[in-house]
Order: C-alpha cells, then sequence, then structure tokens
C-alpha cells in the first residue's frame, strides 16, 4: 500500500492538474443577461426552472434553499412536473463542487460533507423524489425507481455545470452512497469521482446469509451476548412491556394501521435492536446495555430497546416519512432477513417485517429482481473514480460493493471499529492518505495539494458532518 501511494503521488506531481486561483463569483453566464460578474444568487436563479425558497447567512459562505422543477417522468417529460428542493452551500465557483445526496430528506441547513471539507469546495445537496416536500401530486409511484432518480440528478448537474464550471464528485452516506453509485452507473459521465460511504449492494434479495455471519462474529463475545440477551428478554417479557406500549401509543397518538397491529410493531421494534445497536454505537457502548438481562427491570428493557431501536418507528406516524424508502426497499433495492439463533421460535411470531407490510396497501408494489444485478455488474466492471468506504462493525456492510478487474483507479476500504458513520478520517493511515490525495485528484485541484494529501479546508464544528446519519429503525 505504501508503494502504491508513493506512486500515485508521484505521479499526480508529474502530470499536474488545474490550479484553483480565480475571482470569487466567477461563472459561466447561466442564461440570458448573465454575466462572469452576476452575483451568485442571480446566476442560480436565472437557471430555468429555479426558485428561491431561503438564503441562510454562514461565514465564508452563502447559502441557498431552492426548488428546481422536474418531470415526473425522464422518459415523457411533458407529462407534469414537480418540484425538488435542493441547496447550495456556495463557496467559489473557481473551486470544485461536491453533490451529495442522503437518500431521504434533505437538511436546509448549512453543512459540509467530508469531500466538501477536502476539497475546500462547494456543495450541491439534493433531496430525493418522493420524499416530502419533492413528490409530485399526485404521486405516481411507479416512477420513484433509481433511474429516475438518476435523472433527477443529471438534470441539476447539467444546469448547474454552467455556473459551477470546476470538477464534480458525487457522494452520499449509506442510502446516499447507493444514490451516488447508481448515478454513476446511468450517468457516467457527468463526475469526475465518486465518494460512497457505507453503501449497501443487496443483489440477491433472498440471499442473506451474509448478515448471519457478521452477527456471529461482531465485536466481541461478551457484546454480543449482552445484546442478544437483552432482545431475547423484551421478547420474553411481550405481555408486560406491550402494555407499556399500549399506554406509550395512546399518549402520543400513534397508530399501527399500516403494519397491522401493536404486537407486530412491538416485535419489529425489538428484532431492530441488535442491528441498530452496531448500526449506530461503537463497541465502547456496550457498557450502557444491562450487563444481566433476566435481572433487569421492565423499565430498563424497554429504555434500552426504545434508546436504539424506538419505539415510534413502526407506528404509522413513524413509517409515513419513509414510505418512499421502503417502496423502493420493496421493488428494487431489497431489504435483509436475518435469523436470531439465541431466540427460540416460540418468542418470535413475525420475524423481520418485509417492506410491502410498511407500505399502504393501496400503493402497488412489484420486486425487480434485475434491477440491483445490474449496478453490481456495472461496479464490477466500469468503476471508474469510485471510492468505496465502509466501517467494519456496520451490519449494512455484510453486503457491499466490490471490484472486478474492469475497475480503474477505484477503491474499496474498511474503517477498523467504525459503524454506519465511517469516513475517509477513520480509515488506517496508509488508506486514509491515498483515498484523500485520490478525492483531490478527481477534484482537480493543483498538485502541490495533492501530493500534500489532506484537507483543503480546516475543520469547523458546526458545519462539518460527521455524525452517522440516524435513522430510527431499519434502514441504511
Amino acid at each position: 500500500m505504501r508503494k502504491a501511494l508513493r506512486w500515485l503521488l508521484a505521479l499526480t506531481v508529474l502530470i499536474g492538474t488545474l490550479g484553483s486561483a480565480a475571482t470569487a463569483g466567477a461563472a459561466t453566464a447561466a442564461g440570458p443577461g448573465v454575466t462572469a460578474t452576476t452575483d451568485i444568487e442571480d446566476q442560480l436563479l436565472a437557471v430555468p426552472g429555479m426558485s428561491l425558497i431561503q438564503e441562510k447567512p454562514y461565514a465564508g459562505y452563502r447559502y441557498f434553499v431552492l426548488n428546481y422543477t422536474q418531470p415526473v417522468d425522464h422518459r415523457h417529460p411533458d407529462r407534469g412536473t414537480f418540484q425538488q428542493r435542493i441547496t447550495v452551500l456556495h463557496k467559489d465557483t473557481s473551486r470544485p463542487t461536491v453533490f451529495y445526496t442522503g437518500g431521504y430528506n434533505v437538511s436546509t441547513n448549512p453543512g459540509r460533507r467530508e469531500p466538501t471539507q477536502i476539497v475546500d469546495g462547494n456543495q450541491v445537496s439534493m433531496e430525493y423524489r418522493f420524499f416530502t416536500p419533492s413528490r409530485p401530486s399526485p404521486a405516481d409511484w411507479s416512477k420513484l425507481d433509481i433511474w429516475q432518480a438518476a435523472g433527477d440528478q443529471h438534470r441539476i448537474y447539467t444546469a448547474l455545470k454552467k455556473i459551477y464550471t470546476k470538477n464534480w464528485i458525487s457522494t452520499g452516506g449509506s442510502k446516499g452512497g447507493m444514490t451516488a453509485t447508481y448515478y454513476e452507473r446511468f450517468y457516467p459521465g457527468d463526475m469526475d469521482g465518486v465518494v460512497a460511504y457505507v453503501a449497501p449492494n443487496d443483489v440477491v434479495n433472498d440471499e442473506d446469509s451474509a448478515y448471519d455471519r457478521f452477527f456471529a462474529t461482531v465485536g466481541t463475545a461478551q457484546c454480543r451476548d449482552r445484546l442478544n440477551a437483552v432482545q431475547r428478554e423484551a421478547l420474553v417479557r411481550r405481555a408486560p412491556l406491550e402494555k407499556k406500549y399500549e399506554a406509550y401509543a395512546a399518549e402520543n397518538g400513534y397508530t399501527f394501521t399500516t403494519i397491522g397491529s401493536l404486537d407486530r410493531a412491538y416485535e419489529a421494534v425489538v428484532l431492530d435492536y441488535v442491528w441498530g445497536f452496531w448500526q449506530y454505537s461503537l463497541l465502547s457502548d456496550c457498557d450502557k446495555i444491562p450487563a444481566d438481562a433476566a435481572t433487569a427491570t421492565d423499565d430498563e428493557i424497554w429504555t434500552t430497546v426504545d434508546t436504539i431501536s424506538g419505539f415510534s418507528a413502526y407506528a404509522d406516524q413513524g413509517l409515513e416519512t419513509y414510505t418512499p424508502y421502503y417502496y423502493q426497499a420493496g421493488t428494487q433495492l431489497g431489504a435483509p432477513t436475518i435469523r436470531f439463533p439465541h431466540i427460540e421460535k416460540r418468542y418470535i411470531r413475525y420475524g423481520y417485517q418485509p417492506p410491502r407490510n410498511l407500505v399502504p396497501r393501496d400503493i402497488t408494489m412489484k420486486f425487480q429482481p434485475r434491477a440491483m444485478r445490474d449496478v453490481d455488474t456495472w461496479v464490477r466492471h466500469n468503476a471508474h473514480h469510485m471510492l468505496f468506504v465502509y466501517g467494519q462493525n456496520d451490519p449494512w456492510g455484510a453486503e457491499r460493493f466490490r471490484l472486478g478487474k474492469g475497475a480503474k483507479d477505484s477503491y474499496v476500504f474498511t474503517a477498523p471499529g467504525l459503524n454506519h458513520g465511517a469516513n475517509v478520517a477513520g480509515l488506517v493511515a496508509d488508506q486514509k492518505a491515498l483515498a484523500t490525495a485520490r478525492i483531490l485528484e478527481w477534484a482537480g485541484v493543483a498538485a502541490d495539494a495533492v501530493a500534500r494529501a489532506k484537507p483543503l479546508a480546516a475543520f469547523d464544528s458546526r458545519l462539518d458532518v460527521r455524525d452517522v446519519e440516524r435513522e430510527p429503525a431499519l434502514r441504511p
């Protein structure tokens, strides 16, 4: 690895890259009357279909929350449109641009993803189609698929490339990492690089043994035993804890029409417990888990399950926000099903709920088994300038993207001891330096910056997002 790193850094010094000096705000005209000296807000709003929701101040940047008009169906753009929410963290049009999506709703507060800090660039963030308010009305759910979402990104990139003319890198974490990968598969000519964090890759939906192997060895035996005991005990004490759940639901107005019953929701939350711990916690957090589940109080069992899994997750009110994800999981993305060898069969009534049970029945769903196989095959044989980062203790990494002989200048790295929040900063030293250098090279910054292999922007505790992208249940 050290030899590879030295060779790559030496190569970048020899070949050189684009410099980064230019006047702030300079850009290629985005429309009639727009010049290189036009204010960035005016340049953005000169893009056909772009409208301003809000500008929020942040030192050293301009931050815009915008709507962009998208066709409901990219195959038939004349058949209706919807407003898609995006944000722009503007640094300087002479800098590279990072295109970020989390795969869900977009935050409307300024935030900088790791590649944006590394390249000291601009950041465009996109809300995924069908997450409110970026949902067509009426909603034709058949138009929610990975190809249509890639079309959304392609149109945004095409429109904004006229303003941000330097190199672009796409990125995202979890479902956002999947989204960045799918975008690259369908539009490989758009981005200069891809940085996909903790991106699951469920190629064969009905074959999930990789997850069972993961849970049999993750962490330490002592930690696994603690977690398994609590999960089992929560099902052993189903009757008294469901009474507590009934009171909790009544107090908060929760209903369970979509999943079918409070009993189904209770079991779903409990079965998420072990997965949720490893997804969001570190091995050191095992000390917070009750040491002896059998002697723990009902309140102690309830509290640890609620803290990690969230008893609101499978209520109608918890599911509603994530209906687009569950729809995609049940039509293209796939969803895991794991075994529970530490729990007697008499305590498990339903097992992991399939996505069909988590989406209102008036929404039609049909699984497309070829969708993920197509992407996986493409990545193995065609990946170019792609970096995949996984966490050693993250369950979603059990089924991951892998590279074949056709891949070029692409990498799959694993951050030791990390969870669903794994990033480049958490890699071992050689891999961290190599990953950083490749990101900088793909971004087209100056050769001396590539050779240093260090982030170009100083860490900002308010702006730089380093926490796990937490969702309250079994979602990537």
